[in-house]
């Protein structure tokens, strides 16, 4: 993922008054901190949360590099999510996200961002780990994310089967709402119209977490025929959605 937005622009856009220092991301990866827009007592708040979910029963909290996606279709039966899509939404600010596909031995990334490159929203689910039960408590609680996915649009559809739900502004304030009742919620979980993205290929930089500056974004360079082939790197961006 990335987000660049100045966070004085995200106040706004999301109707948030925290201003956290926010530094600009070009490559965000799971199991790192994002930040997630939330419904509490005060109102909405903007928070860091871990990207891969932490049940709130887990003895181990690496199970979160497991669960940085919930299908759609199978959240509200699946143990780790059934709660947050029913208690503990949130919207996931962003600019952009990445895809990757095969291209011979090597692995072609692709961005998708907003035709007017406005930031945007995806469904999130959240939850809190306080430690193991009947285990000694972390240092602090652990607050944690899972991005929401549901079959590809046309847009999408030729790089992959799977794409994250793309909230339309008009659908944040339900989404947010923890009384608003499941099935009105679940019918949020669709693909985005086909005409609202778009896709752009990019350089192999931000195949590896390692990178993470304006140059992620791009254009690959012509490469020669007999060019060396793709190694896997500890550090290789996996498939995200």
């Amino acid at each position: 993922m990335l987000l660049t937005t100045p966070v004085s622009e995200l106040q706004r856009i999301f109707g948030v008054p925290d201003k956290p220092n926010l530094k600009a991301r070009w490559n965000v990866a799971p199991t790192q901190d994002i930040p997630i827009v939330r419904e509490e007592e005060d109102g909405r708040r903007l928070a860091l949360a871990r990207w891969g979910l932490v049940p709130h029963w887990a003895a181990d909290p690496a199970i979160g590099a497991r669960m940085i996606n919930a299908r759609a279709e199978s959240a509200a039966e699946k143990p780790a999510f059934r709660e947050a899509l029913r208690r503990r939404r949130c919207l996931v600010p962003l600019d952009g996200f990445y895809e990757w596909t095969a291209a011979g031995p090597r692995r072609q990334g692709h961005v998708i961002r907003r035709r007017d490159r406005a930031p945007f929203a995806l469904a999130g689910l959240w939850e809190i780990w306080r430690g193991p039960k009947g285990g000694p408590p972390p240092e602090r609680p652990l607050e944690s994310v899972t991005i929401v996915t549901t079959t590809a649009n046309a847009t999408l559809s030729a790089l992959h089967e799977r794409m994250p739900v793309v909230l339309d502004p008009a659908d944040w304030e339900r989404w947010l709402d923890p009384a608003a009742p499941l099935p009105a919620v679940q019918a949020l979980l669709r693909p985005a119209p086909d005409d609202w993205l778009e896709v752009a290929v990019v350089g192999p930089r931000v195949n590896s977490v390692r990178n993470d500056d304006p140059s992620c974004l791009d254009p690959p360079s012509p490469q020669p025929p007999d060019g060396p082939s793709r190694r896997k790197a500890a550090d290789d961006q996996p498939t995200l959605f």
